[in-house]
């Protein structure tokens, strides 16, 4: 059975990702490294979910649990049209080097599973810091489960955000309600 270290942005996204991956026999870890999430409740909230979920199905979790407002910002920088890019690669990174000196066969991320997300942006992303860490990169369209992820995650009554996570998709959500 290969392991596979699963960076997980939050529960609900993470529920059918890691039910394809144990499905397709592969031995899951979750890891919890998310700087970009703000404010801190929503880190909490998120992270909190998370683990609360993992228990509860066997999972084993890393967390890397830096609450991390100041270096998000210096990564996005004022380089704002890129920083879903810079997101990415950060918590990628982070990821990718966390599995090599782990032992871990590859590395994935549940940010595969939303429809929101720019999915060819993380792939490259992914492959990219796969070789600069000598881990394979784990690729799966997890997007056609991303309502049913979505449903179980309620009926599970976690909890829901109504964001990507950073300061400026919260900003976003907020100008579309006007």
């Amino acid at each position: 059975m290969d392991s596979v270290l699963l960076h997980t942005c939050c529960a609900p996204c993470a529920v059918r990702c890691i039910e394809v991956l144990r499905e397709e026999d592969f031995a899951v870890t979750a890891f919890w490294y998310n700087p970009n999430i703000h404010p801190y409740t929503e880190y909490r909230s998120r992270r909190n979910t998370l683990t609360e979920h993992a228990a509860a199905i066997h999972l084993p979790v890393l967390l890397k649990d830096e609450y991390g407002l100041r270096p998000f910002l210096q990564t996005v920088g004022t380089d704002f049209d890129n920083r879903c890019e810079n997101c990415y690669r950060t918590r990628l990174e982070e990821t990718a080097r966390t599995a090599a000196e782990n032992g871990f066969d590859a590395f994935t991320t549940t940010l595969l599973i939303s429809p929101y997300q720019n999915h060819e942006l993380i792939i490259k992303v992914a492959n990219e810091v796969a070789a600069n860490h000598g881990v394979s990169f784990l690729y799966r369209d997890f997007r056609p489960y991303f309502r049913e992820g979505q449903q179980k995650a309620r009926d599970n009554g976690f909890y829901m955000q109504k964001y990507c996570g950073c300061i400026f998709s919260e900003e976003e959500r907020y100008r579309k309600k006007k």
